[in-house]
């Protein structure tokens, strides 16, 4: 009992610290760059720990009621599609930005002229919910490998390998929640300065664009994905 216990915390505390990996948050931080209350960015970070716990159920049940293993070639190439998907919505940040038409007027105010920036969005405040749900899947393909080699080496009857993905899974959901939180705050504080919020913005979609980019480099040139 002790020993089941022991993995199972394991598994929570894994789940919190996978969490704070580089990649995660800078997906999510392109998705969080228009929350406007700590409530939707919560349940931003809540979804992408959802769809991370999907994909890692489907492929743990898969693995461990057939005993397989994933290649590593193939945990590579999923690896390779995070780095597209963070280029991705990098550069989907960068393009709102521009549809957005934000751009400088200037105006007169008692005689006196002003200039002031304005974003001509739609709704900027809509959050994506199931966009972090499915970012959240393909970060979790990404993690299958390994994870299942943790999960193969550590427990060996199936009912106990989904309970510990599920619990792992739980420490995912509430580590991004609480990342989310965090991102969101300076965008919070920025909401009313539209020059800063936009700085944040973009610094966010190139944050993106650039681990990605270096994502891609170290799978497909240093450890040879395509040779």
């Amino acid at each position: 009992m002790l020993n089941l216990l022991s993995i199972l915390g394991l598994g929570l505390l894994l789940g919190l610290k996978h969490a704070l990996d580089a990649d995660h948050v800078v997906a999510v931080s392109t998705i969080t760059s228009q929350t406007k209350s700590l409530k939707k960015a919560a349940r931003i970070g809540a979804f992408w720990g959802l769809g991370h716990t999907t994909t890692l159920l489907i492929a743990g049940g898969i693995v461990l009621a057939f005993g397989l293993t994933i290649p590593a070639r193939l945990g590579l190439g999923f690896e390779f599609i995070v780095g597209l998907m963070l280029v991705v919505l990098g550069g989907r940040v960068l393009w709102r930005i521009r549809k957005d038409q934000i751009h400088i007027h200037p105006h007169q105010h008692d005689g006196e002229a002003h200039v002031h920036l304005h974003a001509h969005a739609n709704n900027p405040s809509h959050q994506h919910a199931h966009m972090s749900f499915a970012v959240g899947m393909v970060h979790g393909l990404a993690g299958s490998a390994a994870l299942m080699l943790l999960v193969l080496a550590t427990v060996r009857s199936l009912p106990l390998g989904i309970l510990y993905i599920l619990i792992f899974g739980l420490g995912t959901m509430l580590g991004m929640a609480v990342v989310t939180i965090l991102i969101s705050l300076p965008f919070l504080a920025a909401s009313r300065m539209h020059r800063l919020h936009m700085g944040l913005s973009v610094t966010a979609g190139l944050a993106s664009i650039a681990i990605g980019c270096a994502t891609m480099a170290e799978i497909g040139m240093v450890q040879e994905l395509f040779t």
